[in-house]
């Protein structure tokens, strides 16, 4: 005869033996390691990414989290639809006991503190990406010993101090984009020959840049106070195909072989380069900005194929190349800023008309310019240089 004692107490032992097996799934290392991260994380208004994280279930069925065998080998938390609201909370150390955990995510959100110390045990990690979020603190020293790692994305946070210089030497490291963050010192040396891309902007970066290698693609390193020549650096570089380099202190000549490189845009604005330009080759690069430098000599005819040309703000002299007039009247050229030099003449006829999709300015040069074309609120309203300034270049 069954009693309802017998009969709960069966429905108990069928409910314990049920969620025994459901756990049974993963390993119990990593089972508890996503407890502790569930934990210390929320959704923030909005976000449902947890509610799903039941843990009467399997967790392999979770969002975000994909097993192979009874372990995790990734976890992307929270819901990664752009405009979907993020997390809230820390990221817990148990993070390091999921073992073979090979890719690992955040996304945007308001997640804050420091990144775990026990990251430093993902010997399989291969992708590392948590930007726009709250984070604080330094990357720790060990990120070294994860000598799978490809990505590395921690950009739009909060951390500082010291790049650590181990970071550059990841044989697999292809991609580490750190930007918009609060890094101090240099520039690590990097040895990596399978990276491609490098974004360091937005930091407060100092010192000399070291060589980098020559499998760069793509390098930003904007906004920071980096300093000295970099022209050996530059001609290394053959395969860049954008180049910002942007308001640090960078100083000496641009080779004239960078304007060769396959690259879409070049931003060199704001340094301290200086002396002439010479392309070697026709330029191919679609957005040139040269601006607020210290450049000095005639304008290279050979910047005439490029569509938006920012040479303004520096110390070019003589005549306009008439190429540049031939290209702008036929649109051509989109923005051709000469503005700020000491430039004698341009070619054109006061009656010709500009494209409207174009735009051109030749206020503040040593010559009445023979256009009157709107130009930049920065570039003032004087149309002429004093003479006293221009009699050198006038001779």
């Amino acid at each position: 005869m069954i009693t309802s004692s017998n009969l709960s107490l069966t429905l108990l032992l069928f409910l314990f033996f049920f969620v025994s097996r459901c756990h049974s799934i993963l390993d119990p290392l990593d089972f508890l390691a996503l407890q502790s991260i569930r934990k210390s994380m929320s959704d923030l208004p909005g976000s449902t990414f947890f509610s799903a994280w039941d843990f009467t279930s399997d967790p392999c069925n979770f969002p975000g989290v994909y097993c192979l065998g009874n372990k995790v080998t990734a976890l992307n938390l929270g819901d990664p639809r752009a405009g979907s609201p993020g997390l809230s909370g820390r990221l817990d150390p148990a993070l390091g006991d999921l073992s073979a955990l090979t890719e690992l995510s955040l996304v945007p959100g308001r997640v804050t503190g420091p990144l775990p110390e026990t990251l430093t045990r993902l010997t399989d990690l291969r992708f590392l990406a948590a930007s726009k979020n709250f984070l604080t603190g330094r990357i720790p020293d060990g990120i070294a010993s994860l000598r799978q790692l490809r990505t590395v994305d921690l950009s739009y946070n909060q951390l500082s101090g010291r790049i650590p210089p181990s970071i550059g030497r990841i044989p697999s490291l292809s991609n580490l984009i750190l930007c918009h963050n609060r890094f101090t010192g240099p520039v690590p040396d990097l040895s990596s020959t399978s990276l491609v891309r490098l974004d360091v902007k937005h930091n407060d970066l100092s010192g000399w840049l070291s060589p980098l290698p020559p499998s760069l693609q793509y390098l930003s390193l904007s906004s920071n106070r980096l300093t000295g020549w970099v022209d050996r650096v530059l001609t290394r570089l053959g395969r860049l195909s954008y180049l910002d380099l942007s308001m640090n202190r960078f100083t000496g000549l641009i080779p004239g072989t960078l304007f060769s490189f396959p690259m879409s845009s070049l931003q060199l604005q704001r340094n301290l380069f200086v002396g002439p330009v010479h392309p070697v080759d026709q330029v191919s690069i679609r957005t040139v900005d040269l601006s607020y430098n210290r450049l000095s000599g005639q304008i290279s005819p050979m910047f005439a194929s490029v569509e938006n040309l920012y040479l303004n703000n520096n110390r070019f002299t003589g005549q306009v190349p008439g190429s540049f007039v031939d290209r702008l009247l036929s649109a051509g050229i989109q923005i051709l800023y000469l503005q700020h030099n000491f430039l004698t003449g341009i070619a054109i006829n006061p009656t010709a008309e500009i494209p409207l999709s174009s735009s051109l300015c030749l206020q503040y040069n040593c010559m009445v310019p023979p256009v009157q074309t709107p130009c930049p609120v920065k570039a003032g309203k004087i149309k002429t240089r004093p003479a006293a300034q221009c009699g050198e270049f006038r001779g």
